[in-house]
């Protein structure tokens, strides 16, 4: 039965994340600089997994967890915390966690990573992926099987992209659109792979090879053309100051999506996902700083300027009655595990 089928399937590569901000510079070499805040939490995969989650969607994760310190924490976190469906992930035996150091300077980080690749693949993860809503995806330069197994099933298929270090941005990877219904890459990524000078020419591009074309463009937003409706939406950024971007554009998808699968209007879909960015950015880490209803429902209950009022007046509407409880944030480090 529909009811049955998971809201977001995902499946990718698990971080154990520590974030420093605070740092008015990045640090040279040779130099210690002692910083004002951190936070510690699931990076990673993690980020869709849980912003996903806290909006109340079914969420089925794929991944691996290290039989370590690091993945014992990240599994507990995910599934007792936040709910996050595990069935299909696994712990690999002697294998360690990937942990990943974020220095957040100003509105962006520097990252240092020390992991391993995982035992186990996407596809061997997946093998055949269960029917669901849908699946958020980061398409990389090869294929991965699962993905048109999923789209056969009815998935409707939500990507994005990463940077490409050798900077040739190989258009081949524009082919596995076609098994996309939504493809959200930033402004840098989109006019690298289409070829375009302008974030509006990219969109225009993309908007032939897949339904729904999304463009994320940090300060200044964020636009979309929607195929299927004729939809056409700009809307921008939010002001807020910014204590770690780690992650607001893995939060920014999983928004879209939980409003696209309730039925939204584009520009409702545009303006739902960069307010829930915008939130993110005032905390530690990726996963844990997602808002969820919680976070939205007390933006908007503490919001007094007229004009975000009148903007942001669909919520009056969207907003369920019940937010849930307050959702728990990075903590400077984790618990001690109890024996």
């Amino acid at each position: 039965m529909d009811d049955d089928r998971p809201d977001v399937l995902l499946t990718g590569l698990l971080f154990y994340d520590l974030v420093l901000t605070g740092l008015g510079r990045p640090p040279t070499p040779g130099e210690e600089i002692w910083t004002a805040g951190m936070g510690c939490g699931p990076g990673g995969i993690a980020n869709l997994a849980v912003a996903a989650a806290r909006f109340g969607l079914r969420t089925s994760l794929a991944t691996v967890f290290g039989d370590d310190f690091y993945g014992a924490y990240c599994r507990e976190v995910l599934a007792g915390q936040e709910g996050v469906g595990l069935s299909r992930s696994r712990t690999a035996e002697g294998w360690h966690t990937p942990v990943t150091v974020s220095l957040a300077t100003g509105h962006d980080r520097a990252l240092v990573t020390h992991g391993q690749v995982p035992p186990y693949s996407q596809d061997a993860l997946m093998a055949d992926p269960p029917q669901a809503r849908t699946a958020l995806v980061h398409l990389e330069a090869e294929p991965r099987e699962w993905l048109a197994k999923a789209a056969a099933n009815g998935t409707r298929i939500y990507a994005d992209v990463g940077w490409d270090p050798t900077q040739e941005w190989s258009r081949d990877l524009l082919g596995q659109l076609a098994l996309c219904h939504a493809f959200l890459p930033n402004e840098t990524e989109a006019m690298a792979y289409t070829r375009t000078d302008s974030a509006a020419a990219a969109l225009g591009r993309l908007g032939e090879l897949v339904p729904v074309a999304v463009i994320t463009r940090g300060g200044d937003g964020a636009m979309a053309v929607d195929q299927t409706t004729g939809e056409y939406a700009d809307v921008p950024a939010l002001d807020v100051d910014v204590l770690d971007a780690t992650g607001a554009g893995d939060v920014f998808g999983a928004s879209f999506v939980a409003a696209s699968l309730g039925g939204w209007p584009l520009e409702e879909r545009l303006r739902f996902a960069v307010l829930a960015a915008g939130l993110s950015v005032g905390h530690h880490g990726g996963a844990l700083a997602a808002p969820g209803w919680y976070g939205v429902h007390r933006w908007w209950r503490s919001l007094s300027d007229p004009g975000l009022r009148r903007t942001y007046g669909f919520l009056a509407d969207r907003l369920p009655a019940d937010p849930g409880p307050p959702v728990a944030h990075a903590p400077v480090t984790p618990p001690a595990r109890q024996h």
